[in-house]
Order: C-alpha cells, then structure tokens, then sequence
C-alpha cells in the first residue's frame, strides 16, 4: 500500500477536549467512538483534569474539539506551536451536564457530525 492510499484509509483522529476532562469530553469520545472512519480521545486543559492535554495528543489530532472558547484560548495560550496544522472547532456547550447527559448527547449530536466524515450506510 502506498503512503498515499494509506493515509486516505487512515481514520480521522478526532479530540475532544473540555476543562477536567470528567463529563463533556468524555461524553463526546464515548459518543462518537464507534463513528466509521474515526478514532478519539478526550482530555481536559485543567491543571488537575482526570487526562490533561499534552503535545503528542494534540500532534495526534486530525481535528479538535472543544467545548468553550475558554479552552481554545487555554490551549494556544499553551500549546501554540503544537496547534499549527490542526483543526480547532469550538461546541460552544456550556458546561453545566452531567456525563451522558441525554441533552448533551443531543448538543453533540447536532453540532460534530458535520465536522467528520461521513457515515457509510452499513451493507
């Protein structure tokens, strides 16, 4: 295989990342874990989250996601030179669910799916 055809087959390597990294992001990975064509992960930009952030993880990243503006702020403010070839879409989903929280299942619902790939009808 080509390094060409393998990186089309490559799946997208999305990220999710809130402040503590216990209910929104941990949510969104959990939710789109089993997306054709995906892989994730969550982390938090909080000192103390459960996963912080790191380099690799955001080197890792095809696209990330955050929650609030608050963490896209955080994160270049602290990551900069890892953000380059990255892209970053805020939620705007305000921390205020518990994790799994069916409305939050719907927020993510409607706001990532338009950022990943899409779906192919299961044969």
């Amino acid at each position: 295989m080509s390094p060409r055809s393998e990186k089309l087959s490559a799946p997208c390597r999305v990220l999710f990342v809130c402040g503590k990294n216990r209910l929104r992001s941990p949510t969104a990975e959990q939710v789109f874990a089993t997306w054709p064509g995906v892989e994730t992960a969550s982390a938090g930009v909080s000192r103390d989250a459960d996963v912080p952030v790191t380099p690799e993880l955001l080197q890792w990243a095809d696209v990330l996601f955050v929650m609030e503006r608050r963490h896209r702020t955080k994160l270049s403010e602290k990551f900069r030179p890892h953000l380059s070839q990255t892209h970053i879409v805020c939620l705007d989903i305000p921390d205020r669910f518990d994790f799994m929280q069916p409305e939050l299942v719907r927020l993510l619902e409607t706001r990532v799916p338009r950022h990943l790939p899409s779906r192919k009808p299961k044969t």
